[in-house]
């Protein structure tokens, strides 16, 4: 079986032309991303026939588990489906089919190379039951983790209002609190705005934690942000299924959301993550888009 090894800002996939071929993919994910024993991944990729859209896009994380979205991950997906000539560009675009639907994405090219994609993430989910995040397992305000950014409330969205949905809620685990907002891209995501810096985070500790915390029903990705000034945010990110990840597509527009739901900053962004900067553009309403890296590192065949 061929594969490809991409990365996006340094989040990392293993991506298969799925066309014809009949697999266990989840179990394929797990051999295939162990950083010992196999190729070594945040993620498996499979581009499959699609009905809906111009291509279909499956992603299993390394425990196997299957992610409803990656933004990293579709951006791989863009540069693999271009320049093998899976899909044709219709006004630079194609259509990707998603388990969080049909996605527009737009490949931008270099010399007949995708080198950077722009993607269209669709409108955020802040609703709790749609996140998911269960009320009952709320505890009281314990007013810890809370960031001391400057907010600037004429900036908010015009839709939001802050009693309806996940904002600041405490997340307390043994060692630590934090105050989280929800955002859902398709997948789960629970943002936290902390002073201290976000290199000196036990992540590793406090990730899993807060993933598998009972607010959290189907689990979630996990965020913790330094607000630098009104368009630059650093990040590090737990991801679900995966752990800790040089970065995340779409916890970096859920913290864009977030962020900007704070009055924190403004419509366009820029989250700088250890494996690179991820530029988003959310206008506090409507669709959260991404622009951000893709790269080719190797290529290779899987043994039968």
């Amino acid at each position: 079986m061929k594969f490809t090894k991409m990365h996006g800002a340094g989040n990392d996939f293993v991506v298969i032309d799925g066309h014809g071929l009949d697999s266990d993919w989840k179990a394929l994910s797990i051999a295939m991303g162990d950083r010992h024993f196999g190729i070594g991944s945040d993620g498996l990729i499979v581009a499959l026939p699609s009905e809906k859209g111009d291509l279909r896009m499956r992603m299993f994380n390394p425990d196997g588990s299957e992610s409803e979205m990656c933004a990293n991950g579709i951006r791989c997906f863009a540069k693999f489906a271009v320049e093998r000539g899976l899909v044709s560009l219709n006004n630079g675009k194609f259509q990707a089919e998603t388990m969080i639907g049909v996605l527009e994405v737009h490949p931008i090219m270099n010399a007949n190379r995708v080198v950077r994609a722009r993607v269209n993430q669709g409108v955020p989910i802040l609703a709790p039951e749609e996140i998911p995040v269960d009320p009952s397992q709320r505890l009281v305000p314990i007013g810890v983790g809370h960031s001391t950014a400057q907010r600037n409330t004429s900036t908010g969205s015009e839709f939001f209002n802050p009693n309806n949905f996940v904002f600041d809620w405490p997340v307390a685990i043994p060692g630590h609190s934090f105050s989280v907002t929800g955002v859902s891209m398709g997948n789960p995501h629970a943002v936290a705005f902390i002073d201290t810096p976000v290199d000196e985070i036990a992540l590793s500790e406090y990730g899993p934690l807060v993933e598998h915390h009972s607010l959290f029903p189907n689990r979630v990705n996990f965020e913790v942000v330094n607000v630098i000034d009104r368009t630059h945010l650093t990040a590090r990110v737990w991801e679900r299924g995966a752990g800790l990840t040089l970065a995340c597509g779409s916890g970096a527009c859920a913290i864009a959301v977030a962020s900007r739901l704070h009055g924190y900053t403004d419509n366009d962004i820029e989250v700088k993550l250890p494996g690179g900067t991820l530029s988003i553009t959310w206008d506090g309403q409507g669709d959260v888009f991404l622009e951000g890296p893709v790269e080719t590192v190797f290529e290779g065949e899987w043994p039968q």
